[in-house]
């Protein structure tokens, strides 16, 4: 089976188990989509030794005006406490992470959180554009594939999904904020995902109607303004978050309600 008709058959599978609409397998099914999701599936599920997985994955904001606003630091940092923090946790062995930086570089597929590499000035160089939505749609993608293919096999995967903006979408060519709610919607749907979304202040940008029109529900988006402890305060939150929904299916429910108010 080659990678995009690997990606196309755990999409179509998402589908026949009732976990994906027509519109949103649709949305997914393309074929460039498919490759770029591939890239980031990582490790076997047969190299995972857990009954049940919890899948963490990040998209960092990578657009220049992060280096800007003199905020890289702060991202890197933040991305580095939420690892740590899930690396402290008693539910390590279970959990994967994911980073694919918000103009497409993958830093990590999916991997075990102990072996996810850490953010530093050698490979997170925020100098790119916003392509928001564009590459909204292929993260979840890559999330909903790799759950996808460990139900496959016989093991529940439940996911809690960050995308980092400092900026509104500039420079997506394929994808709307609408096809990104499609998306979230029936992920939400399934209570197996939690979406959520950091928007760090830029003056200007009323990041909850843009994450509020991609179908993120109000309580799990974040809005710090432009300092270093206002963002850092934001990744302890979704950290917190994290930590809390991997320890139990019960937990994972109970936070997925309660946002980061929970």
């Amino acid at each position: 089976m080659n990678k995009q008709s690997k990606v196309s058959q755990l999409v179509n599978n998402a589908k026949a188990d009732g976990n994906l609409s027509a519109q949103s397998e649709q949305i997914l099914n393309v074929l460039d989509i498919g490759a770029e999701i591939q890239a980031a599936l990582g490790v076997a599920v047969d190299d995972v030794e857990a009954s049940e997985v919890i899948l963490v994955s990040m998209m960092p904001d990578d657009s220049g005006s992060i280096r800007f606003a003199g905020n890289a630091a702060a991202v890197r940092n933040g991305h580095n406490l939420v690892l740590n923090s899930l690396r402290a946790s008693k539910q390590k062995d279970n959990i994967l992470a994911h980073n694919r930086y918000l103009n497409g570089k993958i830093l990590y597929p999916y991997t075990m959180v102990e072996q996810a590499e850490i953010m530093d000035t050698q490979n997170y160089n925020p100098d790119q554009g916003t392509p928001l939505y564009d590459q909204t749609i292929v993260l979840l993608g890559t999330v909903l594939a790799k759950a996808q293919e460990f139900s496959d096999n016989g093991v529940p995967a439940r996911t809690i999904t960050l995308i980092i903006s400092d900026g509104s979408d500039q420079h997506s060519r394929k994808y709307s904020a609408k096809d990104v709610a499609v998306v979230v919607k029936d992920m939400l749907k399934t209570e197996m995902h939690i979406v959520a979304a950091m928007g760090i202040d830029d003056g200007s940008t009323d990041f909850q109607r843009v994450f509020s029109d991609m179908g993120i529900p109000d309580e799990w988006i974040l809005t710090p303004k432009n300092t270093e402890k206002e963002i850092r305060q934001a990744f302890l939150l979704f950290s917190q978050s994290a930590v809390r929904a991997s320890q139990s299916a019960a937990n994972f429910s109970q936070a997925a309600m309660g946002g980061f108010g929970n």
